[in-house]
């Protein structure tokens, strides 16, 4: 999902802005430690800085449109090498921290879950935070990946069967729940209740990966935008807004704006659009914030941002605060730990397979 791919120079300012996205998502797992600092209306901003999570879901629909198309459908090879390499990008990281999480007594108690090594828990409302918590979202994305040449094909050819496709989707996604919780009581939860869905699912995410492929298979389109010399602003202002406005249907401290309709419909509704403004200005403009994302220092915390994103809590980020913990929450070495992990191991790997196996 969230690791970084290979672009273009002009599309640095897309990996700074992944360092953006993973940095939210720390302030919103750490945000009840500084809640009685921060002003009500900032903390509501915060509590939901979770989305940054569909900033990488937007990302990925536009790389995977940009560099593959729907080519991965032209035989069976073909696919199996684009599925292959998307796999080799994210499953190691992932794959190592899982088994370094079970290999300690002290959390993972030895007790291997080939399950969790598939992603298949990311399916279950019971079982999706279990072991490495965040890696519920990497089930969304390699869901996606399996279904996003197929959906780049319909997004050509006949947009009515691609709103069919991902609508029937969605309906399978929740019957098949439903008819588990019938039948067998459902205990695990799979594809159940419907709000999981809906927020924690590829069927119910789709929208998101689905706007960023729009923009990049239809480039006239947002470049008649980008002569808005104020994309990026409108995009970037457009996104905080949406965000805030999320915010205030939250009904406690606690709670979040998505959990009710009106949250929702600005997050499928709203969300998307200011998202793809955004990443269009960054794409095409030169700007103050353009030129900050696409800075050596972002870039790098870009690149580290996926390996950040897996270890920012859930085991490594517990393990460590065994041994250390500073005053920031460990923000700092936590990036440091993912810079390393990211040069020294998944870097490495990527380079390799690509050397290797890929022409």
């Amino acid at each position: 999902m969230l690791a970084a791919q290979t672009k273009p120079t002009y599309f640095k300012s897309l990996t700074g802005i992944r360092a953006i996205a993973a940095i939210m998502i720390f302030v919103y797992h750490n945000r009840k430690y500084w809640k009685n600092d921060l002003h009500p209306e900032l903390l509501r901003l915060c509590n939901e800085f979770n989305l940054g999570v569909q900033l990488f879901f937007v990302l990925s629909g536009f790389l995977i449109a940009k560099s593959y198309g729907a080519k991965p459908l032209q035989s069976f090879n073909h696919f199996k090498r684009y599925f292959s390499q998307r796999i080799i990008r994210i499953m190691p990281l992932y794959w190592l921290l899982l088994t370094l999480f079970y290999l300690d007594a002290k959390f993972g108690k030895h007790h291997f879950s080939l399950l969790h090594y598939l992603l298949l828990q990311g399916f279950s409302s019971n079982l999706s935070l279990d072991a490495i918590a965040q890696s519920w979202s990497l089930t969304v994305e390699m869901t996606f990946y399996a279904f996003a040449p197929l959906l780049l094909l319909l997004l050509e050819k006949n947009r009515a069967y691609l709103i069919a496709f991902l609508a029937s989707l969605l309906g399978i996604s929740i019957l098949t729940g439903s008819l588990l919780h019938s039948f067998t009581g459902n205990a695990d939860g799979y594809f159940y209740p419907v709000n999981f869905v809906v927020m924690s699912t590829f069927a119910g995410q789709s929208l998101l990966f689905i706007a960023g492929m729009c923009l990049a298979k239809y480039p006239d389109f947002w470049e008649k935008l980008s002569r808005n010399k104020h994309l990026t602003t409108i995009g970037a202002l457009g996104f905080i807004i949406t965000l805030y406005a999320i915010g205030y249907f939250q009904e406690n401290r606690v709670d979040h704006g998505t959990n009710h309709w009106q949250g929702k419909l600005l997050f499928f509704g709203v969300l998307p659009l200011f998202i793809t403004l955004l990443f269009q200005g960054l794409i095409t403009q030169r700007n103050y914030l353009q030129r900050f994302l696409s800075s050596k220092i972002m870039v790098v915390l870009g690149n580290a941002s996926f390996a950040f994103y897996l270890i920012h809590i859930s085991y490594v980020n517990l393990k460590i605060k065994s041994w250390v913990f500073f005053s920031d929450r460990n923000f700092i070495l936590l990036w440091l730990v993912a810079i390393a992990l990211y040069y020294g191991f998944e870097k490495p790997i990527y380079d390799w397979y690509r050397r290797k196996f890929v022409k």
